[in-house]
C-alpha cells in the first residue's frame, strides 16, 4: 500500500482521490454511495465555501450533526483548509453546546437541522457563519430565528452553487499543513463530570488510524455500517478516517441503532467490520442469545459442563454472525468495559472479535489486536510506535497506573494549562486507568485509579470486577459499586420483566412485590459475596429503579452517584 508523504488528513485525502477515485466511499444504508471522486470534489467545494466565507488555517469550525455522508465531507473540508474542526456530540445538552461553541471561539458552524434548536437563543460573540450540514446551504441573516425559518425554506441544490467555491479552492494556493498542527478539539463528556477540550493534531489521527488498520489487516474491501457517533473519537478515527485512508465503503442509518433498524441494515450491506461499544453486544446477548441458551431444564443442564457449553455458544455464534449479514471479519469493541460472560460466549463460540484499549486523549486507540491474537480479558498490545508502562505497581499483582507515550498521545487540554501539566510527566500521559501487561506485553485493564476503594487493611478492591459479577445476573441489567460511609455498597438496576417472569409480580399485592425484591437483593448480595475476598464483600444493595445517567460511549457518569447523599440518592 502506498505509503504517505506526511501525516496529514490532507495528505489522506489526495491519496484515497487519487488510488480509489471511483470506489464507492461514503452513503446512506438505503441510498447510493458517493465515490471517493465525488467525495473530494465535495470536500474541496465547501473548503472554498468556508474560505469565500472568511475562514482561515486555524481558525475553530464546529460540527454538530447525527450521522451522515456530509458529515465526512464537513470533517475533511474544514481539516484539509488547515482550519481546526470541533466535533459537537448531538446528545449533549443545549447548555454544553452553548459553552463548547463560547469557549472554541468557534468561526462557523456546520449543524444538522434536526438540532438547529440546540443553537438557537445562544449568544455567540465569534460566530459569523452557519452550515445546514444536511444540503451545506448557509444560513442568511443576523437574527437567529430568522436564520432557521430561511434554512426550513432552503431548496437542495446547493453542491450546483457550491462549484464556484470549488473554482476559488482551485485558484488559490492552499495552506500549507504540517503534521504537528492542531486538526481537531473533541470535548469529551467523561466520567467525572468535566468536559475538556482535548487538542488532537493532524499526526496524532492519521498515524494512529495507519497503525490501527495494520493490527486488523484493514483492505480497500471491507464493508462498514458506522453505529457510533462520528462526534465520538472512536468511530471517527476509526470509522471514517481508516476506512478513507484505504478506499473502504462507509454506509450510515437514517434512524437510530435499534435491533430494528441495525440489523436489517447489516443483511442487506453485509459487513466485514463492524465498530460498537459494549451495551449493543451485551443487550444482544441478554436479549436474544441467554434465554435460548436457558430455556428448559436440558439447555440449563448443557450449559454447567465447559465441553457442552463450547459447543452451544459455537452454535450460537454462527447464528449471531449470519444475523450480521454473514461476512463478519471483525468486531471491533471498545469505549467501556466488556462484560466478561459475554467475551466468554464470543471466545468460546469463535466470534471474530477483538476489544481495544484507548482514550479520546489517545486519538483513541492505543493497544489492540486482530481477531486471531484474541486473549480472553485482554486489550491487545501497544500499536506500533506507542509505549505502555505501569507506574507503581503492585509487588504481588503487578496492577498500577498506565502511562502513555508516543505519536497518538494529544497535544494537551485547549485552553486549560494547569490541566494539560497535571495530565503528563515529561512526555508521558497519566491516564487515571489501572491496568497490568503481561509477559507478551498484552494489557489487562483492571478499572479507574479514581475508582479504586481501600479494604480494611489497604487492600485494592476494584469496583468494576464487582459490577461484572452483578451484571452476569439475568435480572440486573446494570450496577455500580462504590464506598458509602467506609461500607460497600451496590446499586442495582433491575430488570422487572425478567422479574415478573420469575416470580409473577403482575400476581401479587404491592407489599408482597416489595418483599420479594428485597430477599432477591439479599440473594444476590450473599452470591456475589461468596465469589469475592472477604475484604471485598458488600454490606448492602440498593434497588435503582431508573438506568444510570451514561457518557456517549456507555460508561456510567460515577460522579453523579458515588455520593448519594449528595446527589438526592440516599440508601434507604
Amino acid at each position: 500500500m502506498e505509503a504517505l508523504e506526511k501525516l496529514t488528513l490532507d495528505a489522506v485525502l489526495d491519496r484515497s482521490e487519487r488510488l480509489f477515485s471511483d470506489r464507492p466511499a461514503l452513503g446512506f444504508v438505503d441510498g447510493d454511495p458517493i465515490t471517493y471522486g465525488e467525495f473530494a470534489d465535495q470536500v474541496r467545494a465547501v473548503s472554498g465555501l468556508l474560505h469565500q466565507r472568511g475562514i482561515r488555517k486555524g481558525d475553530r469550525v464546529a460540527l454538530l450533526s447525527t450521522n451522515m455522508p456530509n458529515w465526512g465531507v464537513a470533517y475533511f473540508a474544514i481539516t484539509t483548509m488547515g482550519a481546526v474542526v470541533v466535533p459537537i456530540l448531538p446528545d449533549f445538552h443545549d447548555n454544553a453546546v452553548h459553552h463548547i461553541l463560547v469557549h472554541c471561539e468557534a468561526k462557523a458552524i456546520f449543524v444538522a437541522e434536526k438540532l438547529l434548536g440546540k443553537i438557537e437563543g445562544g449568544e455567540f460573540p465569534n460566530l459569523e457563519t452557519i452550515v445546514r450540514v444536511d444540503d451545506m446551504r448557509t444560513l442568511q441573516g443576523t437574527d437567529m430565528r430568522e436564520r432557521l425559518r430561511d434554512t426550513v425554506r432552503a431548496g437542495r441544490a446547493q453542491f450546483e452553487r457550491l462549484r464556484q467555491y470549488a473554482m476559488d479552492v482551485l485558484d488559490r494556493k492552499p495552506p500549507e499543513i504540517a503534521e504537528d498542527d492542531l486538526a481537531s478539539i473533541i470535548y469529551t463528556s467523561g466520567t467525572t463530570g468535566h468536559s475538556k477540550g482535548v487538542m488532537l493534531s493532524h499526526k496524532n489521527i492519521v498515524y494512529d488510524a495507519q497503525t490501527t488498520a495494520d493490527l486488523v489487516e484493514f483492505t480497500p474491501e471491507e464493508r462498514m455500517v458506522s453505529v457510533l457517533p462520528l462526534a465520538h473519537t472512536y468511530e471517527c478515527t476509526l470509522g471514517l478516517v481508516i476506512p478513507l485512508f484505504y478506499g473502504a465503503s462507509v454506509r450510515y442509518l437514517q434512524k437510530p441503532p435499534t435491533p430494528r433498524t441495525l440489523l436489517p441494515a447489516l443483511e442487506k450491506i453485509k459487513p466485514t467490520f463492524l465498530l460498537i461499544v459494549p451495551l449493543i453486544i451485551e443487550k444482544i446477548y441478554k436479549n436474544r442469545i441467554l434465554p435460548k441458551l436457558r430455556s428448559g431444564t436440558m439447555m440449563r443442564g448443557l450449559m454447567k459442563f465447559k465441553g457442552t457449553e463450547k459447543a452451544l455458544h459455537r452454535m450460537a455464534c454462527n447464528k449471531l454472525r449470519k444475523s450480521f449479514g454473514g461476512a463478519i471479519r471483525c468486531m471491533c469493541i471498545g469505549g467501556a468495559p466488556l462484560s466478561a460472560e459475554v467475551e466468554r460466549f464470543l471466545f468460546n463460540g469463535d466470534f471474530p472479535y477483538s476489544v481495544g484499549y484507548g482514550m479520546t486523549e489517545t486519538s483513541p486507540m492505543v493497544t489492540g489486536a486482530g481477531p486471531n491474537e484474541a486473549r480472553y480479558r485482554a486489550c491487545g498490545y501497544p500499536v506500533p510506535g506507542v509505549d505502555v508502562e505501569i507506574r507503581n505497581p503492585h509487588p504481588q499483582t503487578g496492577e498500577g497506573e498506565i502511562y502513555i507515550r508516543g505519536p497518538i498521545v494529544m497535544q494537551g487540554y485547549y485552553k486549560a494549562p494547569q490541566l494539560t501539566q497535571e495530565t503528563f510527566e515529561g512526555e508521558w500521559l497519566k491516564t487515571g486507568d489501572l491496568g497490568v501487561l503481561d509477559d507478551d506485553g498484552f494489557l489487562y485493564i483492571k478499572g479507574r485509579s479514581k475508582n479504586v476503594v481501600l479494604g480494611p487493611s489497604g487492600e485494592n478492591i476494584y469496583p468494576e470486577e464487582i459490577e461484572a459479577m452483578l451484571n452476569e445476573q439475568e435480572y440486573v441489567l446494570e450496577s455500580l459499586v462504590y464506598s458509602h460511609e467506609g461500607k460497600l455498597t451496590a446499586r442495582v438496576h433491575l430488570d422487572y420483566e425478567q422479574l415478573d417472569k420469575l416470580h409473577g409480580f403482575q400476581k401479587m399485592i404491592e407489599s408482597e412485590v416489595r418483599a420479594k425484591l428485597r430477599e432477591q437483593l439479599e440473594s444476590l448480595r450473599q452470591e456475589v459475596n461468596s465469589m469475592v475476598a472477604s475484604f471485598a464483600r458488600i454490606i448492602k444493595i440498593v434497588e435503582h429503579p431508573e438506568p444510570f445517567e451514561k457518557t456517549p460511549t456507555q460508561k456510567i457518569k460515577r460522579y453523579l452517584y458515588v455520593d448519594p447523599k449528595e446527589n438526592g440518592l440516599a440508601d434507604t
